[in-house]
């Protein structure tokens, strides 16, 4: 990744918040988000969340709702798992 954009969470008031550089969007319900950035997953957990602005072209995310946890994760895809199960 040549040119990687640079990743910001901004909270406010943990009702409110808006991630930047994201690539994707994996689920979401109104008691978890996940999306994917280029650092890897966001888990963002709560009540009532609700995607109010997404545009995968500029990287925006924008979320409503009662914010209860962020946590970041590696993203693990298929291919990864068999390399670990299958590489020396």
């Amino acid at each position: 990744m040549d040119m990687e954009r640079e990743h910001s969470i901004n909270i406010v008031n943990r009702e409110s918040a808006t991630l930047t550089a994201i690539t994707d969007v994996d689920s979401f319900t109104e008691e978890e988000i996940v999306a994917v950035c280029e650092l890897g997953e966001i888990r963002i957990k709560g009540s009532f969340l609700h995607i109010e602005e997404l545009s995968l072209e500029s990287g925006l995310l924008s979320i409503s709702g009662k914010i209860n946890c962020v946590s970041y994760s590696e993203r693990v895809t298929a291919s990864s798992v068999f390399k670990r199960l299958f590489a020396g």
